[in-house]
């Protein structure tokens, strides 16, 4: 049997006794859509998005694409999808993308760029920030010779960890990539925290990049969907992809719709989520023998004294609070939670320290 989801803490339990609702930490993938976004999903007008007839589609790539100040857009079913189609079309067999250790594009999709594409990735450790040294990149970046995979590509995450890339590091990679002839890509999945904690622009952020990919399926709260970003000829190569891996989609105006109220409506909410993961790091720092790395967005990690994780996750969840404990005790904060969520949360820590 797998260990993955005990890793991940298992499946909600039913409600507590006291009939409160749970308090969902896990991760801001577990959002459920809104009324108002249900309502949008219902009025939604439909085509088939393979003819390519699907207009609810076509605003969404529009807007997505004009929003981060690239030419075109792909709806995506997923990042994971969004990513490998990105390094896929960056990268042919035998091509090399420089990335982080820890990031989601080496570490969490499944290898599939190796698999499918036959692209060797090259991982880089990262710093507590989720930067690379620029020096080691440069370091990385093979020579032309037959002994040795072709760079092609090098590929960053925003956020990481809940971390926001610093933009003058974002910059020199850039500017590192543009010497050396090489592609920028930037997994996205939580950008708009990234855009909303920094105070700039969308198109700001993703104007050093050659691709962006960016999920409406986080914390903007929409059920299911991503989107990739680049130039019209990058767009048109991932499209052919996207039908390669399996992601040709029909009636997909009803997710467009989802992303769309998304971003009409969730995007400065945000800050919500981000000032409730501070409230929960000041409460947790608070408690013996607990550690706290926060963050300046919506992921807050945390150690237990004793290595206790296991038995807190358990005390939590018979308490009606669920985290994760699969890359260290980690919370994410998220539009189905509220302040009131947050304090039950800490509360239950509290029970738990006291012990």
């Amino acid at each position: 049997m797998s260990a993955y989801p005990s890793a991940f803490s298992g499946a909600p339990g039913p409600a507590p006794v006291d009939g409160r609702p749970i308090v969902d930490l896990r991760s801001d993938t577990v959002t459920r859509p809104t009324p108002a976004m249900r309502e949008a999903i219902a009025r939604a007008e439909v085509g088939d998005d393979v003819f390519g007839d699907d207009p609810t589609v076509i605003a969404l790539q529009q807007r997505i694409a004009a929003l981060l100040g690239k030419e075109a857009a792909l709806f995506m079913p997923s990042g994971t999808q969004s990513n490998l189609c990105a390094m896929l079309a960056h990268c042919q067999r035998g091509d090399e993308v420089i990335l982080g250790q820890m990031a989601h594009t080496y570490r969490y999709e499944g290898g599939g760029a190796a698999v499918l594409g036959g692209i060797q990735p090259q991982p880089l450790t990262q710093k507590p920030d989720g930067t690379m040294s620029v020096a080691e990149i440069e370091a990385a970046i093979k020579p032309d010779d037959c002994h040795f995979a072709r760079t092609r590509l090098i590929a960053l995450e925003n956020t990481w960890n809940g971390q926001v890339l610093p933009p003058a590091y974002v910059d020199e990679v850039a500017a590192l990539a543009r010497r050396r002839g090489l592609a920028l890509h930037l997994d996205g999945a939580r950008f708009f925290n990234a855009v909303v904690a920094s105070g700039r622009a969308a198109s700001e952020l993703a104007a050093p990049f050659d691709s962006v990919s960016v999920c409406f399926s986080k914390g903007l709260g929409a059920p299911i969907g991503s989107a990739l970003v680049g130039s019209r000829e990058f767009i048109a190569k991932a499209h052919r992809l996207r039908k390669q891996v399996g992601g040709g989609l029909r009636q997909v105006g009803l997710l467009a719709a989802a992303a769309l109220h998304a971003l009409d409506h969730h995007v400065e909410r945000l800050a919500d989520d981000h000032r409730r993961a501070r409230r929960l790091a000041e409460g947790l720092a608070a408690l013996p023998g607990f550690t706290v790395t926060a963050s300046p967005t919506n992921i807050v990690f945390a150690t237990v004294e004793g290595g206790r994780v296991p038995a807190l996750l358990e005390h939590l969840k018979s308490r009606g609070v669920l985290a994760t404990g699969l890359i260290g005790l980690r919370f994410v904060t998220h539009l189905d939670i509220d302040d009131a969520g947050i304090e039950r949360a800490i509360d239950a820590c509290r029970e738990f320290a006291a012990r």
